[in-house]
């Protein structure tokens, strides 16, 4: 039994064109667009990017924004090449299953498990702690009892300890119903959202811009030097360091637009549609992120963002010195919340869409490969994701994650470049409706900047993804590779 036993793709081909049993083919080139403008835009824009200003790069944050993007613009031409070319559900896994073999199919559909179902847990769990905010700040009520919106390892300065986090499970439930209602249905909700929270993205950019204090900008790229954190912890601050810093904190707002490929089998027209839709994405979202980072640090100082403006910054510099703007700043919470909420959406539908490709390829339980009969979604796929992610969200404090899932979606970035050099070796033949320009030089430079971000992510989550790949291969040898459908073909022909 070969452990780098591949796909054939004339299988994955047949598999794509069977539009009568697999999922329903219903989202078109704008939708897919949206979706990843969905995923992409959300915790990273209002609340990383004063971060890194704050720790690392000042002013010379939308310098890592740019670093950051070139990242994820080389795994995304990659991306885009492989998923007009293999239409199928499963993003990087499937892709890894054609070109590496199933050992490596596994790991990275392992991996995108931490990218996907504990991001949206975490991601659910900031959706709680912002609903507060809207409550206390917005709507001047009363906030949820600590008890009911915290974990049970989470506790106050004078002894409340938490029970369950409710808003987080509620959620998280809310929309994985809606993803198993169906993706058309799920991306016109999405829609409604992207359009709102771009919308106020873009206010924020034309007033604040009448509002930069040329000050704050004076020295664009700091000079080198350490600044230490509140909690001790050491950063490098200004010079390229910083700029390579920012750009590794920052890389968690463009988490999200790959999940715009794991939906494939469901665009009306994948070989046209997926590249607008990762490219399209990842382009809008690039140019707001760095108009947003200048205004940004533009409006407050620094030292805001290192102090009493540390959490809430966006609607902070809103309120300090936007003079009567302050509803503004109230638009932005609802915008924070709308962004998560699409941000778990399109997280949920990833991971469902995952494991619907593993089940159906034997490496996960025959059961999450089926369909709904009306819906055509893998609703048994989105129940057992929901209770999965609903438990993480309801009973784990969220800073347990840390930057795992950056090294899960840096990992699977790496292994789409290495799979286009590979598959233009292996099947220089198949029809590819969009090419990734100058293979191999193109995917090899993708391989180096996510590894250097990697890199930068520091020895204790290497040891985390090393102890979560560990569980991973205690699954695959204890059940995927014997009840793999490829291993029992290949023993049934010898």
């Amino acid at each position: 039994m070969s452990l780098f036993i591949k796909k054939p793709i004339s299988s994955l081909m047949a598999d794509a064109a069977d539009t009568g049993k697999g999922l329903k083919r219903t989202l078109t080139a704008g939708s897919l667009v949206a979706l990843g403008i969905g995923a992409i835009i959300g915790a990273g824009l209002f609340v990383r990017t004063a971060s890194a200003a704050a720790q690392n790069a000042g002013p010379s944050v939308t310098f890592g924004f740019i670093v950051a993007a070139i990242g994820c613009a080389l795994a995304g031409l990659c991306y885009a090449e492989l998923s007009s070319s293999i239409p199928i559900a499963g993003s990087a896994y499937t892709y890894s299953y054609a070109t590496m073999g199933e050992l490596v199919a596994w790991i990275i559909g392992w991996d995108l498990v931490l990218e996907y179902a504990v991001g949206a847990a975490t991601v659910g769990i900031a959706w709680s702690e912002y609903l507060n905010n809207l409550l206390i700040n917005v709507l001047h009520w009363k906030p949820i009892a600590y008890e009911w919106c915290h974990s049970p390892f989470e506790h106050t300065a004078d002894g409340v300890h938490g029970i369950i986090n409710i808003p987080a499970l509620g959620i998280v439930t809310l929309l994985s119903l809606l993803l198993i209602k169906g993706t058309q249905e799920s991306a016109f909700v999405n829609g409604i959202i992207v359009i709102t929270k771009v919308a106020i993205v873009i206010l924020i950019i034309i007033i604040g811009w009448g509002f930069i204090n040329p000050a704050n900008h004076e020295t664009y790229i700091p000079p080198a030097s350490t600044y230490t954190d509140h909690q001790g912890v050491s950063h490098n601050y200004g010079g390229l360091m910083g700029i390579l810093g920012a750009a590794g904190v920052v890389f968690f707002a463009f988490i999200g637009f790959d999940a715009v490929s794991t939906a494939a089998q469901e665009a009306k027209n994948p070989k046209k549609d997926m590249p607008i839709g990762i490219l399209g994405s990842l382009v809008v979202c690039t140019i707001l992120y760095i108009l947003f980072a200048h205004v940004l640090t533009g409006v407050a100082t620094v030292e805001d963002f290192r102090t009493t403006g540390k959490e809430a910054s966006v609607a902070f510099a809103i309120n300090k010195y936007m003079i009567g703007y302050g509803w503004l700043g109230k638009l932005v919470t609802v915008a924070i919340l709308a962004g998560f909420s699409s941000v778990i959406l399109v997280m949920l539908l990833g991971q469902s869409r995952v494991f619907y490709s593993m089940s159906k390829d034997g490496l996960l339980p025959r059961v999450f490969s089926a369909i709904h009969p009306k819906y055509k979604t893998p609703y048994k796929a989105n129940l057992f994701i929901l209770i999965l992610v609903g438990l993480f969200a309801a009973f784990v404090p969220g800073d347990i994650v840390g930057d795992m899932t950056s090294i899960g979606t840096l990992f699977a970035f790496m292994l789409v470049c290495a799979a286009v050099i590979i598959l233009r070796k292996t099947d220089p033949d198949l029809p590819r409706q969009f090419k990734t320009p100058l293979v191999p030089l193109v995917p090899i430079l993708g391989i180096v900047v996510c590894g250097a971000m990697i890199y930068g992510l520091g020895w204790t989550n290497w040891l985390r993804l090393i102890g979560w790949l560990a569980i991973g291969f205690v699954i695959y040898f204890g059940y995927s590779k014997r009840h793999s459908v490829l291993q029992n073909k290949k023993g049934d022909n010898s």
